[in-house]
């Protein structure tokens, strides 16, 4: 896998009820919440490494930094991107923000991606069981 230093991605979403705080048992509030905020960021990590997955290499999740600073209500649309700034061996570091439809900055904050080959990455899970 050859990830690009500055290789931007993006994902999109209309706010519904059933991402609400108060859908996900997050909170008492009908407001976006935030393990959505964080998947749609996720989203736009892939986008930005979209077509670099293949057999013998893929992306998983290994650190999230993410401030969510400002409530965004159903039927708004929002808008996360994300920016690879710093390639370190395996570890991919994005910077990843989320708007809303007005513009306004709902979140941001960090996200560390890791390269794996997925068909050992698999296994693990399966090896670690039979301690």
């Amino acid at each position: 896998m050859n990830a690009k230093l500055g290789s931007r991605g993006s994902a999109e979403l209309t706010v519904k009820d059933c991402h609400t705080g108060k859908s996900l048992n997050t909170s008492t509030l009908p407001y976006l919440a935030t393990p959505v905020v964080l998947s749609l960021c996720e989203a736009a990590t892939l986008d930005a490494l979209s077509g670099l997955d293949s057999e013998e290499a893929t992306t998983v999740g290994m650190r999230v930094n993410l401030d969510h600073v400002r409530p965004t209500s159903v039927g708004q649309e929002v808008t996360a991107s994300a920016l690879l700034d710093r390639v370190e061996g395996r570890r991919l570091t994005f910077h990843v923000e989320a708007r809303d439809s007005e513009g306004f900055l709902i979140a941001s904050g960090r996200i560390v991606r890791v390269i794996v080959n997925p068909e050992r990455f698999m296994q693990r899970p399966q090896a670690d069981n039979r301690r």
